[in-house]
């Protein structure tokens, strides 16, 4: 009965280190198997360390080439310019901008909307949870900064208040 266990164990291995490569290989983060009474789950963390040096190197090239290399991305009206000036409200994470609680409903704001603190603003889904991005402070939103179902980049400017 033990060389049954032993036996067991060995191939036991062979399939975590086949999952193990598999996670290697893909985008997955999470695996489990399951054989009658044994399940096996196997996990790779994300490195969490890789998104600030990611966004240490995104921000400085974006703001100092956009309006050199494409003016016309850049809006000209005095106006606009302006309006970014107030305070912008910006991505804590790297995911998908969503402008409404749900498909077909009414954006949470929109320009001009008057907002209060801790208010929902859009919401920024990664990794399959819904993150609410709420007004750090009340004030008037001048520019929505993003479209709906737009990916962002953790740092980037979603939403100018005005106060």
């Amino acid at each position: 009965m033990s060389d049954d266990k032993n036996k067991n164990d060995a191939i036991d291995a062979g399939l975590i280190r086949s999952l193990a490569d598999i996670l290697n290989d893909t985008d997955l983060t999470e695996i489990e198997v399951e054989r009658g009474d044994l399940k096996i789950k196997v996990k790779r963390e994300v490195t969490v360390a890789a998104a600030p040096i990611h966004y240490a190197a995104a921000p400085a090239p974006v703001a100092h080439a956009a309006p050199a290399a494409a003016p016309a991305s850049m809006p000209s009206d005095p106006a606009t310019i302006v309006a970014r000036a107030g305070e912008e409200v910006k991505s804590p994470m790297v995911g998908t901008a969503y402008l409404q609680p749900a498909p077909g409903s009414d954006p949470f704001i929109k320009a001009g909307d008057k907002v209060k603190k801790g208010q929902t603003l859009l919401i920024v889904e990664a990794m399959k949870t819904m993150n609410p991005i709420q007004a750090p402070r009340d004030g008037v939103v001048a520019e929505v900064l993003v479209g709906d179902a737009q990916p962002v980049e953790f740092g980037e400017a979603l939403v100018v208040l005005e106060a």
